[in-house]
């Protein structure tokens, strides 16, 4: 049991919940998760299990799709629903959906985030939640994100559905609320699904209930390491090289037996049989060091 394990993820329960639940269900200790989604959001959540625990931060820079409902009108501590205290707001007068459009115009390309005070991110080694919950002065450091594509597909009632797919460390909770803020009313974050992370959407999810129901079973639904992280070149070792670098000893180029595109930063390193062996960095001299060793 090494590789990928797509998981869509229902409404409740947090993601360290999902990884307790999975490993109960596969019998194993070894499952971690590639980015966190917030207890009220569903969707698409990749495990990594086995040795892929070690591939999680290579894994965890993909860039994500999510579709979310804003309701505008009011604001919460969370940015979320979940912080909401008493019925929802009432629609808010004299906005449609060109003035919401015009407004989103700004959230598109790169520019610099504020994440919620209610956050994983730490502030003096303290995850801001903590001292958000503490009501301790709270304001995580602006992080530079990404939006590739933000669309509006419906605004009606006080309540806008959008399509956003960001980068790594964009908060969609963030956006609903400086949007608010930009339209003068407040608003705050409904329902999020996530429908994409890098390659995998998801179609190609799992239900957790399916995993727990089919137990160490579901091992069949693990997507294996050698068809992961397809965006590094792959380069096939002889035996002798493969025996080096499964010791985090270096590799020269003569001992390539077949090789992707030269002049990359990072190779995924296989052995004779295909499997996927470590991720290397390139060093001068045509040297290949181990970084990341998965056998």
């Amino acid at each position: 049991m090494h590789g990928l394990l797509i998981i869509d993820k229902p409404a409740g329960p947090t993601s360290h919940d999902v990884v307790a639940r999975v490993r109960r269900a596969l019998r194993t200790k070894r499952v971690g998760h590639t980015g966190t989604l917030d207890p009220l959001a569903t969707g698409v959540l990749p495990l990594v299990v086995g040795s892929a625990t070690r591939l999680a931060s290579l894994l965890s820079g993909a860039d994500k799709e999510y579709v979310a409902t804003i309701r505008l009108g009011g604001v919460t501590d969370t940015y979320d629903a979940a912080g909401l205290d008493g019925p929802p707001p009432e629609t808010p007068a004299g906005i449609d959906a060109v003035a919401v459009d015009a407004a989103l115009h700004q959230f598109r390309g790169t520019f610099q985030q504020v994440p919620p005070a209610f956050s994983a991110k730490k502030i003096g080694g303290v995850p801001a939640y903590k001292l958000a919950r503490r009501q301790a002065p709270v304001q995580p450091a602006a992080v530079e994100v990404t939006v590739r594509d933000l669309t509006l597909e419906h605004y009606a009632e006080g309540l806008a559905r959008v399509r956003v797919t960001v980068s790594a460390g964009f908060y969609v909770r963030s956006l609903a609320h400086d949007l608010g803020q930009r339209l003068g009313c407040g608003a705050y974050l409904e329902t999020l699904r996530r429908v994409a992370v890098g390659s995998y959407r998801e179609d190609s999810a799992s239900p957790l209930d399916d995993v727990e129901g089919e137990g160490a079973g579901a091992a069949s639904r693990i997507i294996p390491m050698e068809h992961l992280l397809p965006e590094i070149p792959a380069v096939v070792l002889n035996d002798r090289a493969a025996r080096r670098a499964t010791h985090g000893n270096e590799v020269m180029s003569e001992d390539v037996t077949a090789a992707g595109p030269f002049g990359c930063a990072k190779y995924r390193l296989l052995d004779s049989s295909g499997r996927l062996i470590a991720i290397a960095e390139a060093r001068p001299g045509g040297l290949l060091h181990p970084v990341t060793v998965l056998v």
